[in-house]
């Protein structure tokens, strides 16, 4: 919703095929690395490599390995910055991955070429060091691995999801609930995200997905469109390994027309559809917070980006923002009748509805509550406080919605899986500056309650 937000650094993201000045420091014992071929076609082949540090922590690292045959070449590579000479790869750290603590991971992922087989390497180094930990993953049929994640996660339960009537519906046409968590602006907190985050936010906090705000002003997207989508695209992956959803969250906000980042639109979701297309863990959100604008205006943009989406992606849920900082027009004084009355001419859609607890209660319920019989919602977005997010946390206001939204099935969003100076946050301030996401000394009280939330069993039909 309507939030204020300090200004923090930017972290700069260095992607493409160059070179980078050398680590500072060296792994003092040694490595391990899995290697995953994701996706294999004639001539070609995307591959995600995860590199731990079984040494002493290192600030800056470069990891290396030679392919056993001469005849494959990295094209483009994400999360590090990817070089080749001969048959040798190197990938060095880009600043928002550069510490490595001791047992911590980074998660890189690249596409290449190859000419006759394609075996894995041999061996790798990190800062110079053998990794002697197992090298494992060589095809994309790994159990738990991307493409194909394991049969107990939301995502090997449920496939590919669809809307059918009201409800989000899994692959054997039962309505479902998602739970789980929205980043902050991934400019800022990058370094919440990673390995141990996501593995924590997976397996201790059994999320079922993870919202990537991408925010388009605000130092966001429209500074590094290639280096803002890339980033993203590895967020998708590392929550396809985990077998969680990823909402890609087209984060506008400033600007409240959409419109005014329709051509920035259209240039994102064609890339990222494009290359998510045969993946069953994404959905786009293309408007996260419209506000100032009219519904006939939203619609107008949505009908506009859809068929740049379905244009290579023509399975995936959308989900469309409403009036009012997505609140089906309350904010604004108005109802969800404009949407009922003039839905967006799309099939396979749903509408976001956002609220902030202590902020928005009995008739903002009341709204969601009629919208639910008539209209596909999802809650992208929700804080436990006002909507500044900050203040004190409301549990009653808190729990009334997340009582609501079980009851209705509507999946929903936390904002936010952070360690932001704000109430808000599931984390206490420089939490993202360690590796631990899941002790309880960790979690603030928003956090503490909403995993507490999250963290109770599925009930995903199958039958």
């Amino acid at each position: 919703m309507k939030r204020t937000l300090a200004l923090l650094a930017t972290c700069a993201t260095a992607l493409g095929l160059m070179t980078l000045a050398g680590p500072q420091a060296v792994a003092a014992t040694g490595c391990k690395v899995d290697y995953t071929v994701t996706s294999q076609w004639q001539g070609g082949f995307q591959a995600g490599v995860k590199v731990t540090n079984l040494g002493d922590p290192v600030s800056g690292w470069t990891l290396k390995w030679t392919w056993p045959d001469g005849g494959q070449k990295v094209t483009q590579g994400w999360n590090g910055t990817w070089s080749q000479s001969g048959s040798t790869v190197s990938a060095t750290n880009v600043d928002w991955n550069r510490a490595l603590a001791t047992g911590g991971s980074a998660d890189l992922g690249f596409t290449g070429t190859f000419t006759g087989s394609n075996p894995k390497p041999a061996a790798f180094t990190l800062n110079g060091v053998a990794c002697t930990g197992t090298v494992g993953g060589d095809t994309p049929t790994d159990p738990g691995t991307p493409g194909n994640p394991g049969t107990g996660t939301p995502v090997g339960v449920n496939g590919q999801l669809k809307v059918c009537g009201v409800n989000l519906c899994n692959q054997y046409n039962r309505p479902i609930q998602l739970r789980g968590m929205s980043t902050h602006g991934i400019q800022w907190f990058s370094k919440c995200y990673n390995s141990a985050s996501l593995d924590a936010l997976a397996t201790d906090w059994k999320a079922d997905l993870l919202r990537i705000a991408m925010y388009v002003q605000e130092q966001g997207y429209e500074t590094d469109p290639a280096g803002f989508t890339s980033r993203v695209n590895s967020y998708v992956d590392m929550a396809e390994a985990r077998g969680m959803y990823a909402l890609i969250d087209f984060h506008t906000l400033t600007p409240g027309d959409p419109n005014y980042n329709i051509d920035r639109a259209k240039t994102f979701f064609a890339s990222v559809a494009a290359r998510n297309a045969a993946k069953k863990n994404v959905i786009y959100e293309i408007a996260n917070e419209p506000n100032g604008v009219s519904w006939t205006a939203i619609k107008s943009y949505a009908e506009q980006v859809i068929p740049v989406i379905r244009a290579a992606d023509p399975d995936a849920v959308v989900i469309v923002g409403t009036r009012g900082w997505s609140s089906l027009g309350v904010s604004d004084g108005s109802s969800e009748a404009e949407v009922v009355n003039n839905p967006v001419n799309a099939s396979n859609i749903m509408y976001a509805f956002h609220f902030y607890a202590a902020s928005h209660k009995d008739n903002y319920r009341a709204t969601v509550s009629r919208a639910a019989a008539k209209l596909p919602l999802f809650v992208t977005e929700f804080g436990t406080v006002s909507a500044t997010g900050g203040g004190s946390l409301d549990r009653s206001s808190t729990t009334a919605w997340l009582d609501l939204l079980d009851q209705l099935k509507i999946s929903y969003a936390n904002w936010t899986y952070s360690d932001a100076n704000e109430s808000s946050a599931a984390f206490k301030p420089g939490t993202c500056d360690g590796g631990d996401y899941s002790s309880s000394g960790v979690l603030t009280e928003s956090g503490a309650l909403v995993k507490s939330r999250i963290s109770t069993a599925d009930t995903f039909p199958t039958s």
